[in-house]
């Protein structure tokens, strides 16, 4: 069984040049959240202000994503938040632009099988097109499967385009099997 306590990990911070302490931000209610990428760049939880740092502009390189006011980001990222044993978005700011650069997200689904363990679902990995080729997205895909073996997933999984499967390769990840999707109408 899951255990939110069991999450928290130690307070620090990575350095891509070295290893740093540092106080982390409240994200999700977790501590240990935010690493330092480099002098500018943190990995950290989405926090509630995030709307106002660029952050559905940033997911609009990746999808449609629609018009959605401060209030209604604020909602669902309530919503989100509740169910931080399910939901874990991570973000990359460029503290130095107050500018979302990142974004990945893990999902876990409980699952019968397996001994009643969790799948880590990936969704919506997208970097910034003028911060790309920096391996920001590894380090993205790296946090969500450190947060899905603590969150006891036997395996982690997503859906790519073509085009984007070779990234995840040097990810760590394999093909395997192929996606169906039906779109409903809401």
């Amino acid at each position: 069984r899951f255990f939110p306590s069991k999450l928290i990990s130690k307070d620090v911070r990575l350095s891509i040049m070295g290893i740093g302490a540092s106080s982390p931000k409240k994200n999700f209610g977790k501590a240990g959240s935010e690493r330092q990428l480099d002098e500018s760049l943190v990995i950290r939880l989405l926090d509630k202000d995030d709307y106002s740092k660029g952050y559905l502009t940033l997911l609009s390189q990746l999808t449609t994503v629609g018009e959605y006011s401060k209030e209604q980001f604020q909602q669902r990222w309530e919503e989100i938040n509740a169910r931080s044993d399910t939901y874990r978005i991570y973000v990359i700011e460029d503290t130095a632009k107050n500018r979302i650069i990142g974004t990945a997200t893990l999902l876990v689904e409980l699952k019968f099988i397996r001994g009643c363990n969790s799948c880590g679902h990936i969704e919506d990995v997208v970097v910034d097109s003028s911060y790309r080729g920096k391996q920001l997205g590894k380090r993205l895909i790296d946090r969500l499967r450190e947060d899905a073996r603590n969150m006891k997933c036997y395996k982690i999984i997503l859906d790519c385009s073509e085009s984007n499967q070779a990234f995840y390769e040097k990810c760590g990840l394999q093909r395997k099997e192929i996606q169906m999707v039906e779109y409903l109408s809401a």
